[in-house]
């Protein structure tokens, strides 16, 4: 075992108090491009919770859920690859849902955790609806934060999507001055408001704890410009509603009244058939006062939900075996 590899195994279990503090235990897991970066909350042995945040985010936006949720869960909140301090993918490489999976299981092998549960936002939820329905046996709960886990897209406009998604990194790669624009703290977050309307003046902190890099002459973003491009790994709807009939693990949606779902038409057939089978599944479904980012600007409105849903769908049955500190890696 490598000794970054066996810091991974220090990092997760250091944080050994019952006290979850907002500022959480940083922790990282190496991969072949650079790393993964985090933080951990909760107690060594306690049930694993796995977050993952929304396009553009990273970690921190769990910063004032978490510390309200179930003290007996061991929550690790990843920046997702080319977010926050996480490495960025390669040169010319795009950014697409079955990397960001591969991502995950990357992390969880580190972890050596073998069941866990999954709270997504946004993307976050998409990558663990997707990962939920390829390793089924291994997520035992999955909470989807303003989202619906997965995000159908009509089999005509794919080819034109790729195409473009293609097109796109060409033409990215041949600018690289875009890339390193560098700002004041104070505009900084005026850019971050301005592109995330759903985020607070209060909340933008959080994100931005992690999501700049100082550098001579202010401070650059340190998220991977190319995460804006188009994501040509997409999927039609037949396809995901294969996806969702393989899940098995219970399964809480929380969707803010002003969130993700203002984006459809209430007629709109894709989200109409995402949340139907969700209901065939007895799924629990809840609406809460709130945008897109209600989870970071009002945790104390989505806690309850989510709490009640650990304890009743995860703390009560037996544990699985979960990281054991002398896992091979």
């Amino acid at each position: 075992m490598s000794s970054n590899m066996i810091n991974v195994l220090k990092g997760v279990r250091h944080l050994t108090s019952t006290a979850m503090k907002q500022a959480g235990f940083e922790l990282s897991v190496p991969v072949p491009w650079g790393e993964i970066r985090g933080k951990s909350w909760g107690p060594d042995h306690g049930r694993p919770v796995l977050c993952l945040h929304g396009w553009a985010d990273n970690c921190g936006s769990f910063n004032t859920l978490i510390p309200l949720l179930p003290k007996e869960c061991r929550y690790v909140a990843i920046d997702l690859a080319g977010h926050g301090l996480s490495s960025h993918r390669p040169p010319g490489v795009l950014y697409s849902f079955p990397y960001y999976v591969m991502d995950v299981r990357r992390v969880i092998d580190a972890l050596q955790w073998d069941k866990f549960s999954i709270i997504g936002h946004s993307m976050g939820g998409h990558v663990a609806g997707m990962f939920s329905a390829l390793y089924p046996e291994m997520v035992d709960a999955l909470v989807f934060l303003d989202c619906y886990g997965f995000l159908p897209a009509d089999p005509k406009e794919l080819p034109d999507v790729m195409r473009r998604g293609m097109d796109e990194i060409i033409q990215f790669d041949k600018r690289p001055e875009e890339k390193t624009r560098v700002y004041t703290y104070e505009n900084a977050v005026k850019r971050l408001l301005a592109g995330n309307p759903s985020i607070s003046e209060e909340s933008v902190h959080n994100i931005l704890e992690r999501g700049l890099v100082q550098v001579d002459g202010g401070v650059v973003f340190s998220r991977d410009f190319r995460i804006n491009l188009k994501n040509i790994a997409r999927q039609s709807m037949e396809q995901i509603v294969d996806m969702q009939s393989r899940i098995k693990s219970p399964i809480l949606l929380v969707l803010a009244e002003d969130g993700f779902s203002k984006q459809y038409d209430k007629s709109d057939t894709y989200r109409s058939a995402l949340l139907q089978v969700y209901r065939e599944r007895k799924d629990l479904i809840v609406t809460v006062p709130g945008d897109h980012h209600v989870h970071l600007n009002n945790p104390e409105v989505v806690a309850p939900a989510v709490s009640d849903f650990l304890k009743t769908k995860v703390l009560s049955q037996p544990p699985s075996q979960t990281a054991s500190p002398n896992a091979k890696l």
